[in-house]
């Protein structure tokens, strides 16, 4: 909104600073701090609501340490995320940029869906919530939804630099087109096309691409979505290591979404995507914010409130800048969060069937609460799992340049 109005006031009665939101670095960084104000400021009055609400925690008994003390700890705090991101973006942003209108919607759609489920949890006064098949149901329906306008939508474009590396905006953009190559990391000629897979039809096959690039957004979008739920288990885990992955995806948006560096750095170049700039800003920024009151010993939980609406907003936001293929590195800790419950029930059931007695491979399932099954405290656990995402984040931001 205040984007429409400064070029107004720039353009016609040429008001001095108000060129500044030209530029998406100056947004972002005005996003940042607006949503880092409002988590830490607006958080604490939110807690006090959900206290007051009686919107607790309820607690499984599982052996572990200080977990009785978790009990009637405030949830749904995925609301101070939420608020705290999208308020800085309908003020900072383009609000008619595709990328950033999905980025909205996907927050919107995530948030509804984790914030039923807390419900459901608070009212029956259980862990059971809402039905794994409706939170999959959505999920679906917002992969849908996103895989189909990345692939129908004529305003999701790549660029094919001319031979002579034209940089001139005006210029190059009769080089825009419609796309489904997506990026190998790593490789040299790191660019492939979803199309491929689909090659064995014969010619013309291109044309239902869409067959195979949905499918694989949707399976993206639940996974990394139910990746951050189950690895929100412990305080600031979830929080910090989507902080650190987003801003990884922060620098690949800004570099796709600017022809010069994504020429020099041999990037593919994508029309328009730099304004995810702002909306990454604005969501890291409330991310930490949320940190403020989610680190050990937590005053808030996120629920999947939060967990699924981080999930879905990094899946989104990796798919459309084309390093979705990036995902099991970048996001590795829900990798191994994911891997860990996969390999103790399938190692269960199979044991059990074969020795008529289940066995497990780790202590317990998600993988940070075998580790605080072997005694290391939850503080610990976190800081090193952080740590550990930093270096993958590195890894990741290494591969624009090692190849």
């Amino acid at each position: 909104m205040l984007y429409n109005l400064f070029e107004y006031l720039d353009e016609y009665f040429k008001i001095p600073g108000a060129g500044m939101f030209h530029y998406i670095t100056f947004r972002s960084g005005m996003a940042m701090i607006f949503s880092l104000l409002i988590s830490i400021i607006y958080g604490k009055k939110i807690i006090k609501f959900l206290h007051k609400m009686q919107i607790g925690e309820t607690v499984r008994e599982l052996g572990l340490e200080g977990q009785k003390e978790k009990a009637g700890t405030p949830t749904m705090g995925g609301i101070i995320i939420i608020v705290a991101t999208l308020i800085p973006v309908l003020l900072f942003a383009k609000l008619d940029n595709t990328y950033v209108l999905l980025l909205l919607l996907t927050t919107v759609w995530m948030g509804a869906i984790g914030f039923l489920d807390d419900y459901l949890k608070m009212k029956r006064k259980d862990k059971e919530g809402l039905k794994g098949r409706f939170k999959v149901i959505g999920q679906v329906g917002l992969g849908l939804i996103v895989g189909s306008v990345l692939y129908f939508s004529p305003s999701v474009t790549v660029r094919e630099m001319p031979a002579n590396r034209v940089l001139v905006e005006e210029v190059a953009s009769k080089y825009d087109v419609k796309s489904t190559a997506t990026t190998i990391p790593f490789l040299k000629d790191n660019e492939f096309d979803y199309s491929i897979l689909i090659s064995w039809m014969g010619e013309g096959a291109e044309k239902y691409t869409w067959l195979i690039f949905i499918p694989i957004v949707i399976f993206i979008v639940t996974a990394v979505s139910n990746g951050a739920n189950l690895t929100d288990g412990i305080d600031g885990l979830a929080a910090g290591t989507s902080a650190i992955s987003t801003f990884v995806l922060g620098i690949f948006a800004f570099i796709s979404g600017n022809v010069i560096l994504s020429t020099y750095l041999n990037v593919m170049y994508i029309p328009h995507s730099g304004e995810m700039t702002v909306f990454i800003a604005s969501f890291m920024g409330a991310l930490i914010g949320f940190l403020w009151y989610n680190t050990y010993p937590a005053q808030v939980f996120m629920g999947d409130t939060g967990s699924l609406t981080i999930g879905g907003i990094i899946a989104v936001l990796a798919i459309a800048v084309r390093k979705e293929l990036i995902i099991p590195v970048l996001c590795g800790i829900f990798l191994a969060e994911n891997l860990s419950v996969v390999l103790q029930v399938a190692y269960f059931k199979y044991t059990k069937k074969r020795f008529g007695e289940g066995r497990r491979i780790f202590l317990m399932s998600p993988l940070h609460h075998h580790f605080q099954k072997k005694g290391y405290h939850e503080s610990k656990i976190v800081t090193r799992f952080w740590i550990i995402g930093i270096l993958l984040g590195i890894f990741c931001i290494v591969s624009l340049k090692i190849r």
